[in-house]
């Protein structure tokens, strides 16, 4: 697994923090020392937090589930959004809907109702027949669940873990994953509360170049942990074959074994029918 430098970190500035006065004090343990007014993250626990945090995610992955990005401050964005898709993982980066989570089943039937829009629309007989202000209504729509939801267009069930940025800003998403049992990693800044997330790691949430290293490595690790799960299946289909092959040749050892004592059986039979007949032509020479 790639590991971040500390002159990576540096120049990224993961370790500013925010003022001191507007300090959350359950990050005393993750600050290093205060300087012109601003606390400074200890980078030795952001790097052990951000490795505990990418075993975490590659585990997730390998077993074959998701994990869900979210970041919806704009400065977080574009990074979050790209290298989700690029991951094929599910994202929210403009909104974070009530419910997303704790009311997957109303956010299902939303998701399916942006593919019947889309459908209506890509059917040319059926959009031929469509008033022209109805489908500019269906397409402002479209364009609306699509800026919405279309980061969780593929998902199919809950995701098995969260990756915030920021916990302060996306609190609602953090309180529906734990109303769930589902564990939250987070960026967390010296404003933020890290005892609300189960894999904090402390890092300046506000610079875009921080929150792009944070997630590209975070990104390396499910990446990871995607070619693990598929070399493992790649593994079990070759031990499948293995086994089938074994299971063919052992039947055909077993029939093969039953056919030869099957001839031996018949031959023993034969032999005997010999003797038999050999002794009654004896008797009646002797006769």
């Amino acid at each position: 697994m790639a590991q971040l430098e500390y002159k990576e970190l540096l120049d990224a500035g993961v370790h500013f923090g925010h003022l001191t006065r507007k300090w959350d004090p359950k990050m005393a343990p993750y600050i290093f020392m205060e300087k012109n007014g601003i606390h400074i993250i200890d980078l030795n626990k952001t790097l052990a937090c951000l490795e505990d945090a990418q075993e975490v995610v590659k585990g997730i992955v390998r077993s074959g589930r998701k994990i869900m990005f979210v970041a919806t401050k704009k400065q977080a964005q574009e990074i979050v959004a790209e290298e989700a898709r690029r991951l094929k993982m599910p994202y929210v980066t403009e909104r974070w809907l009530g419910g997303m989570l704790t009311n997957f089943a109303t956010i299902k039937k939303s998701l399916k109702k942006l593919q019947n829009v889309e459908r209506m629309l890509k059917d040319e007989t059926t959009a031929k027949n469509i008033a022209k202000r109805e489908r500019l209504t269906l397409d402002r729509e479209r364009i609306k669940l699509e800026r919405l939801l279309g980061g969780v267009a593929d998902l199919s069930r809950l995701p098995a873990a969260l990756f915030v940025v920021d916990v302060k800003r996306e609190h609602l998403a953090v309180s529906e994953a734990h109303r769930l049992g589902i564990p939250v990693i987070a960026m967390c800044d010296t404003n933020s509360n890290p005892e609300n997330v189960e894999y904090p790691i402390p890092a300046n949430d506000d610079a875009y170049k921080s929150v792009s290293l944070i997630t590209l490595a975070l990104g390396k690790a499910i990446e990871e942990g995607i070619m693990e799960r598929k070399l493992d299946k790649d593994n079990a289909a070759l031990q499948e074959e293995e086994d089938a092959k074994r299971a063919v040749d052992e039947a055909r050892e077993a029939k093969e074994a039953k056919a030869a004592a099957k001839a031996a059986v018949d031959a023993a039979v034969v032999e005997a029918i010999a003797e038999a007949a050999a002794e009654d032509v004896a008797t009646e020479e002797e006769a």
